[in-house]
């Protein structure tokens, strides 16, 4: 007869046993510095360049308060300021894309690309007008030449400001109020040259552009009046129509005695327009990073006031599809509490995920079942083997055909671990197996019990007769 180790080994070819504990140590933590690495990337701060100008401004001075604030509260955006000469170089730049963020009128020349993020003051056109010096020793009030904008042709007017939005403002409002801007001459003064502008004899009437509570405008007013009279201020009667022709500007009034009580500099409230200075963001800048900022600026706003007045001003922009200047998606999700967390952004992408990788293990499990289908027919095989072997232990007629059956069984139990081992068959397959050969063991010794009774028995006939 055969050897049954013999037969099984030719069935099938033996393996060299595989640890795969190395591989699933390096796989996890290959996997570990995945997902490690992916949260560090979502989470790390986010640092957006923002210009702005002119040096020593309020502007300049609140954005690195801003920086500052962020970062001692360790915000996840921060920010890294670029000074400029001014407004037009913040806008340069960031039609070049070199920084992320700028402070700027809206009524510049914006790139089409532009979004407001937030309103930092809204500046306000003040037109006033000299009344004139009294004569010595008369107590006469002087009387202005000019009571009212249409009045201004024919004159000169001092605007203070560089800029050329600001003229460019002037001609919107002359237009509308029905005067011919080319009949008024327009002579521009630096903030730094007040003083000459005061003491100007061919200006008949002066213009600033800025917040009501500036300290330019105040000065100016404060200046003329001393050299040329009290202020007459012309008050923009048709900025209703201007805010609704020219969507940038708004419709304002100025409070009486905003510029001093006394005298009251107006001495009513006065029509006017205004203008809003922003920070601006460019479209394709990311939702996520804008509405973080958004956030921040607008909780720490009424903290930084205590440092910075000005910063008491910041306003939240128009969130309107159709306002002139569109609220950045990032910002108006913000403010209209349309944010989305970080799961209801990305559940989509993360369910996607689990179900390919769902699909990828499903189809794994698929692959290693076909791959080891032969050995799973060997398995198959030895446990009909097995049973096989179970029936013929009961009927074995000498203890050495249990004895070589015995070894079969062995055998089959060593393929069987090494089919295991290898992932060819599960746990309860190996549960069957095993009671497969426990059935068999009580067979086997039940057979030689009956067998050793026989033998006995058959000595004792042969001693009686």
């Amino acid at each position: 007869m055969s050897n049954p180790d013999e037969n099984i080994a030719a069935r099938r070819p033996r393996r060299k046993r595989k640890n795969y504990s190395l591989l699933i140590l390096a796989v996890g933590i290959f996997l570990f510095g995945v997902a490690a690495g992916t949260v560090y990337y979502v989470l790390r701060p986010v640092t957006l360049r923002i210009a702005v100008g002119p040096p020593g401004s309020d502007d300049q001075k609140l954005v690195q308060l801003l920086a500052q604030t962020f970062a001692n509260e360790r915000s996840p955006i921060r920010l890294a300021p670029i000074t400029t000469a001014g407004a037009t170089e913040s806008i340069a730049l960031f039609s070049t894309g070199k920084t992320d963020l700028a402070i700027a009128r809206g009524d510049l020349n914006l790139p089409a690309y532009a979004e407001s993020v937030a309103i930092l003051r809204k500046n306000v056109v003040v037109l006033w007008a000299p009344s004139g010096l009294a004569a010595k020793g008369s107590k006469k009030t002087p009387t202005p030449k000019i009571k009212g904008i249409d009045e201004l042709p024919g004159h000169r007017i001092g605007v203070i400001g560089r800029s050329e939005a600001n003229v460019t403002l002037l001609r919107v409002i002359l237009t509308e109020s029905g005067v011919n801007p080319d009949k008024v001459a327009v002579t521009q003064f630096a903030t730094s040259q007040i003083a000459e502008m005061a003491r100007d004899q061919t200006l008949d009437a002066f213009m600033a552009v800025g917040p009501l509570d500036s300290k330019i405008t105040a000065d100016a007013i404060a200046a003329t009046a001393t050299a040329r009279g009290e202020p007459k201020f012309l008050p923009v009667d048709v900025s209703e129509a201007i805010a609704k022709k020219h969507p940038l500007y708004e419709a304002e009034e100025i409070p009486g005695s905003i510029f001093a009580s006394s005298p009251a500099r107006p001495e009513d409230k006065i029509d006017t327009v205004s203008v809003n200075h922003l920070i601006i963001a460019p479209k394709s800048l990311s939702d996520t990073a804008v509405g973080a900022f958004a956030r921040q600026l607008f909780t720490v706003r009424h903290e930084l006031a205590r440092e910075l007045p000005t910063a008491a001003k910041i306003e939240k922009p128009d969130t309107d599809k159709d306002a002139a200047l569109p609220a950045h998606q990032g910002a108006a999700a913000y403010i209209d509490g349309t944010e989305r967390t970080f799961l209801e952004k990305y559940s989509d992408y993360i369910w996607g995920v689990i179900l390919l990788l769902s699909g990828l293990g499903s189809g794994g499990a698929w692959l290693q079942h076909y791959w080891r289908r032969d050995e799973r027919e060997q398995y198959v095989a030895h446990r009909e083997n097995l049973l096989d072997l179970l029936a013929r232990a009961r009927k074995a007629e000498t203890p050495e055909e249990l004895t070589e059956m015995q070894g079969e069984a062995d055998a089959v139990l060593r393929e069987a671990l090494d089919c295991y081992e290898d992932g060819a068959i599960q746990e309860d397959d190996l549960s069957v197996l095993g009671l497969a050969l426990e059935q068999f063991h009580h067979a086997v010794t039940d057979r030689r019990l009956t067998l050793g009774t026989a033998s006995a028995a058959g000595v004792a006939r042969v001693r009686v007769g």
